[in-house]
C-alpha cells in the first residue's frame, strides 16, 4: 500500500493488530532486513515495514536531500496508515530517521534505535555498500556488518542475504546519497529534547558505527537506555535477533500506552 510524499512514493506494509510499531532501515537496505523482527512483533501489534526512498518497492528515482527528508516520508506513512502514535525501531540511518521524526512531531511513543548515533561526522559506510548486480562485492559487504564467528557459523544465511540484497538494496547514488544524508545529521545537542522511552540496542564488534556512538547517545537521552550485545556486528538485529528480539518486547511491553 503506497503513500506519495514529497513527490515520492513511499512503500509500506502492514501486518497485525494492537500498538503500532514502525521499523525504519539502514543505508541502501531493503526490507529483508526486518526479516526477522518483523514475525515477532506482528500479532500482539501493528508491525509497519517501510522502504526508504530510493530503495526496494519505493520510488528508486525520487531525490535523497536529508534525515529531514526521510522522516517527512516515515511521518506521511504514520499519517496514511492512520497511526496517530507508534513505536518506532530504526537502524543506522532509519535510527536517525525515528530521531529526526521524534524531534519533530507528537507521535512517537518509543524509540529502539539499533546500530545509529547521534551525528554521522566520521562515520564511513563504505564497508556496507555492495552493488546488488556483483553477487561478490554483495558478499563481502554483508561480511563487513557481521561478526567472524556469525559467518564461520552460518554462510547459508549469508547466501540468502545476498541474494536478498540483490532483490532489494539501492543502487549506488541511492546509497550514496544515503550515505551523504548520515554524514550531515547531527542532533548531538537536541536530545534532551527526546523524552521518550529509547532503547539503544549496539553490537559490540560493530566496526562501522562504533559501540561508542551508541554508548554515547544512550548517555545523552533523558530516558534511553544501552544494551550492548558482544561479539555481534552492525546487523546485530540479524546474526543475535533472539537476543534483540528479546530485548525489544520486554521494552515495548513496559512502555505500552
Amino acid at each position: 500500500m503506497p503513500t506519495v510524499t514529497n513527490g515520492a512514493e513511499i512503500y509500506y506494509e502492514t501486518v497485525g493488530t494492537g500498538e503500532t510499531v514502525v521499523f525504519v532501515g539502514d543505508a541502501g537496505y531493503g526490507a529483508w532486513q526486518w526479516g526477522w523482527q518483523h514475525p515477532a512483533v506482528a500479532g500482539p501489534y501493528e508491525a509497519i515495514v517501510t522502504d526508504l526512498r530510493g530503495v526496494g518497492r519505493s520510488d528508486r528515482g525520487a531525490t535523497v536531500d536529508g534525515v529531514e527528508t526521510l522522516a517527512a516520508d516515515l511521518t506521511a506513512v504514520l499519517a496514511d496508515a492512520g497511526a496517530d502514535a507508534a513505536h518506532l525501531v530504526g537502524a543506522g540511518l532509519g535510527g536517525m530517521v525515528a530521531l529526526q521524526v521524534a524531534l519533530s512531531t507528537s507521535r512517537v511513543e518509543s524509540l529502539t534505535l539499533v546500530g545509529t548515533a547521534a551525528r554521522g561526522h566520521g562515520l564511513d559506510l563504505g564497508p556496507l555498500w555492495g552493488d546488488p548486480g556483483d553477487p561478490d562485492t554483495l558478499e563481502r559487504s554483508v561480511a563487513a556488518g557481521l561478526s567472524d564467528a556469525f559467518l564461520d557459523a552460518h554462510p547459508d544465511a549469508v547466501e540468502r542475504m545476498v541474494g536478498w540484497r540483490a532483490e532489494e538494496d539501492a543502487p549506488r547514488p541511492v546509497f550514496e546519497a544515503h550515505a551523504a544524508a548520515v554524514a550531515r545529521f547531527d542532533v548531538s545537542d537536541r536530545l534532551y529534547e527526546v523524552t521518550q522511552p529509547t532503547l539503544v540496542v549496539h553490537g559490540g564488534d560493530d566496526t562501522v558505527w562504533p559501540p561508542e556512538r551508541g554508548a554515547a547517545l544512550a548517555e545523552d537521552l533523558p530516558r534511553g537506555e544501552f544494551h550492548e550485545v558482544a561479539n555481534a556486528g552492525h546487523l546485530v538485529h540479524v546474526e543475535a535477533s533472539r537476543r534483540v528480539n528479546d530485548d525489544l518486547l520486554g521494552f515495548l511491553a513496559g512502555v505500552s500506552y
